[in-house]
């Protein structure tokens, strides 16, 4: 039984345009408000709450966040990363239209999660794993791990694909094949002839 496994930011999403909006919205240029927003990522894709994100982010350009500045934050964070790369939703028709089956492994917090679950792309998805859920991320070993669980596969029966080199090479660690993704125009065959070689 294989798997097809996806990345979700950069992947099936486009990179998010909301920042300079958020940073807008608590009075600070773009400019000073971006770089704590990736700096203090990561602590946000394994788990850490919304408000304490918020905090952190904004300790950078000197603004204090109440729960309500942290629901109007993480909204428009969700919002600025929802909209899809068209192609790659068609190839995951063609993939699911193949019999191809699909899971989703992102490294998102769960507020965001609980968002995607509900969008149309989700629907191909047999698992959609967020690393928010499981206060672990790529690329630890580890919820390559958790994944290959959840799916009840074998990890060389799984080809994952992420934009991101440092992720593709934790999935190789961890016994998975895995491609660096570049466009679903590029990788289509590829990942369509893993899919049907079962």
């Amino acid at each position: 039984m294989t798997w097809l496994v996806f990345d979700y930011g950069g992947v099936i999403s486009q990179h998010t345009q909301a920042i300079p909006a958020m940073a807008a919205h608590v009075g600070a240029s773009a400019e000073a408000f971006e770089p704590g927003y990736w700096s203090e990522r990561e602590a946000y894709d394994r788990g850490q709450p919304d408000l304490d994100y918020w905090r952190a982010v904004c300790a950078h350009v000197g603004v204090d966040v109440d729960e309500k500045l942290s629901a109007d934050l993480t909204r428009m964070d969700i919002e600025g990363w929802l909209p899809t790369d068209d192609k790659t939703v068609k190839l995951l028709d063609r993939l699911a239209g193949a019999g191809a089956r699909l899971a989703l492994l992102s490294n998102a917090p769960s507020s965001f999660g609980r968002v995607a679950e509900r969008q149309p792309w989700a629907e191909r998805f047999t698992h959609l794993v967020f690393s928010g859920d499981l206060f672990m991320a790529k690329p630890d070993v580890e919820i390559y791990a958790a994944l290959v669980g959840k799916l009840g596969a074998r990890a060389a029966d799984c080809l994952f694909v992420d934009d991101r080199q440092t992720n593709v090479d934790g999935a190789v660690a961890a016994g998975l094949a895995a491609h660096l993704w570049t466009s679903a125009d590029e990788l289509a065959d590829t990942l369509v002839r893993f899919a049907t070689c079962s």
